[in-house]
């Protein structure tokens, strides 16, 4: 859920970078546990499948839903940011399996960046979710103060009222057709949103 604020005032909101992260895996002294298709269970570029509990599988398996674009060991809100396009993370609980390549029994609690082998990509700019908001993407007054993100296309299950249009430093940077104010994060925190 994001936080704003229409003109005047502060906000909170869970936002994103501005894209210069290396996408690339963290390194982590927390041991792995290998996965059938690597090393270390959903490193990047290797696929899960879709459900209530993913697993990993072949990315040529018809089974592959999405791919791991960055992977990291900890908690995602107290590590890096995923890329700005994801379309969704996967938190890795800790775990004991049986057996694992150094004979420990630890699969370390982290999370996987995820994107869609096919559409929809709810991370692309107007997508209508993933978890950054970015330029390009449109948003719905939830109450509160708060928005959330909708498809700009209209086939979200809320139709969209804003759509960000620039990234700027500072709010007086933003054009003068800007109605919200959307906190993003990285080099360029405040998004200017736009009626449509």
């Amino acid at each position: 859920m994001l936080a704003v604020t229409a003109l005047t005032g502060c906000q909170t909101v869970f936002g994103g970078d501005d894209g210069t992260e290396d996408p690339g895996r963290a390194v982590d002294s927390l041991p792995v546990t290998p996965s059938g298709y690597g090393a270390v269970f959903l490193d990047v570029r290797e696929c899960s499948s879709y459900g209530k509990t993913p697993r990993e599988v072949s990315c040529g398996s018809e089974r592959a839903a999405a791919k791991v674009t960055a992977r990291y060991n900890g908690q995602a809100g107290n590590g890096p940011s995923c890329p700005v396009t994801t379309d969704f993370v996967l938190h890795i609980s800790e775990s004991s399996p049986t057996g694992d390549e150094n004979g420990d029994g630890v699969v370390p609690r982290g999370y996987a960046c995820m994107r869609n082998l096919t559409d929809p990509h709810p991370g692309d700019p107007g997508g209508g979710g993933g978890p950054h908001t970015i330029v390009g993407d449109c948003l719905y007054m939830a109450g509160g103060g708060r928005v959330k993100e909708t498809a700009c296309d209209g086939s979200g299950a809320r139709s969209p009222e804003y759509e960000v249009t620039r990234a700027v430093d500072t709010r007086p940077q933003c054009p003068p057709a800007t109605r919200l104010y959307v906190q993003l994060g990285g080099g360029n925190p405040v998004g200017c949103a736009r009626p449509v």
